[in-house]
C-alpha cells in the first residue's frame, strides 16, 4: 500500500491502474478506524480491483463550535488496518492540497440537506460534505465509492449530488456495523466514559422498539416515535432530532407505507452520536 499526499500522486496512481484494466474503488472517510470501517474497505475490495481510500479530517464540515480540533486522529494505525485490508492507496492529504489558497467553491444541495442533521448542525455541514466528496469524485474518478448507512442522510445527499451533476459514480450504501450490544460503531465512541457508553446504547434500543411496534403492525408515525422516545426518556436522553422520514428524499411520514427512515441524533455525555433503522412499510423489521 502507498500513502499518497498530492492529489497529483494519486491521479498518477489511478492512470497507471486504469491503464492496467482496472477498475477503482473509493472509501472517504475521515480517519480514525474502527470496525465499522473495515465492511467498507473489504466490500470495495471485493468489487474492485483498485481500492483508494482517503483519510481527511474535512473542516469545512465542522462549525465553529464542533469537534474538529479534537477529532479522534491516527494516522499510522489507520494506515496499517488499511493495509491489512489490501487497499492500494491512501490518500491523506493537508487541507491545503484540497482548499488551496483562494479555494472559494461551495456546493450547496437543496432539500435532502434542510432536515435532521443539517437542521441540527447547519447548513454548512451538508454544504462541507458535498463539496468535499465532489472533490474526490474528481480527483480519484472512481467507478464506485463505499458509504456507510449510520450516515444515511449523508448518503442520500452524495446520491443527489452524483444525479444532479451527472457524475459517474456508483454509490453503495452499507450496512451499519454494531458493537455487541447494539451500539452503532462510530469515531466518537472514543469520547465516551463507562457511564455514557452503557447510556448510549438506548440510542439502537429506542429503534429497535419503535421497529417491533412497527412490526406488530403501527403504522401511525406519531405512535412508532413515540414508542422510541419512550426508550430514550427512561434513559435520560434528550434528541436533538428523532423523526421518521421518507427514506427516499427525508419528506415527512404520516403514516408508515413505503420504506422510512427513523433517524436519531443525540448528545451523551461529551459525544454527539447519530444512528438509524431502515422500516418498511410491507416488511417492517429494521435493517441496520
Amino acid at each position: 500500500m502507498r500513502t499518497l499526499r498530492t492529489i497529483a500522486e494519486v491521479r498518477a496512481a489511478v492512470r497507471e491502474a486504469r491503464a492496467a484494466g482496472k477498475t477503482v474503488g473509493l472509501v472517504p472517510t475521515m480517519g480514525a478506524f474502527h470496525a465499522g470501517h473495515v465492511p467498507l474497505m473489504r466490500e470495495a475490495r471485493a468489487n474492485d480491483s483498485f481500492v483508494v481510500v482517503s483519510l481527511f479530517v474535512n473542516p469545512t464540515q465542522f462549525g465553529p463550535s464542533e469537534d474538529l480540533s479534537a477529532y479522534p486522529r491516527d494516522e499510522a494505525r489507520d494506515a496499517a488496518l488499511a493495509e491489512a485490508e489490501g487497499v492500494d492507496v491512501l490518500f491523506a492529504p493537508d487541507p491545503a492540497e484540497i482548499y488551496p489558497d483562494g479555494f472559494a467553491t461551495t456546493i450547496h444541495i437543496d432539500g435532502v440537506t434542510a432536515v435532521l442533521d443539517g437542521a441540527a448542525r447547519g447548513a454548512f455541514h451538508f454544504d462541507g460534505v458535498a463539496t468535499v466528496v465532489a472533490k474526490l469524485f474528481g480527483i480519484v474518478a472512481p467507478d464506485a465509492a463505499y458509504f456507510g448507512q449510520k450516515d444515511a442522510q449523508q448518503i442520500l445527499v452524495i446520491r443527489r449530488l452524483v444525479r444532479d451533476l451527472n457524475i459517474d459514480v456508483r454509490i453503495v450504501a452499507c450496512p451499519i456495523v454494531r458493537e455487541a450490544d447494539g451500539l452503532a460503531m462510530s469515531s466518537r465512541n472514543v469520547y465516551l466514559d463507562p457511564d455514557a457508553r452503557r447510556q448510549a446504547t438506548a440510542l439502537n434500543r429506542a429503534l429497535d422498539a419503535a421497529a417491533a411496534v412497527a412490526y406488530a403492525g403501527e403504522r401511525d408515525a406519531v405512535a412508532i416515535v413515540a414508542a422510541a422516545r419512550a426508550v430514550l426518556d427512561d434513559a435520560g436522553i434528550a434528541p436533538e432530532y428523532l423523526e421518521l422520514r421518507s427514506a427516499d428524499d427525508l419528506t415527512p411520514v404520516a403514516t408508515l407505507e413505503t420504506e422510512a427512515l427513523l433517524a436519531v441524533a443525540a448528545r451523551v455525555g461529551s459525544a454527539r452520536l447519530i444512528d438509524n433503522h431502515l422500516l418498511h412499510g410491507t416488511d417492517t423489521r429494521a435493517s441496520a
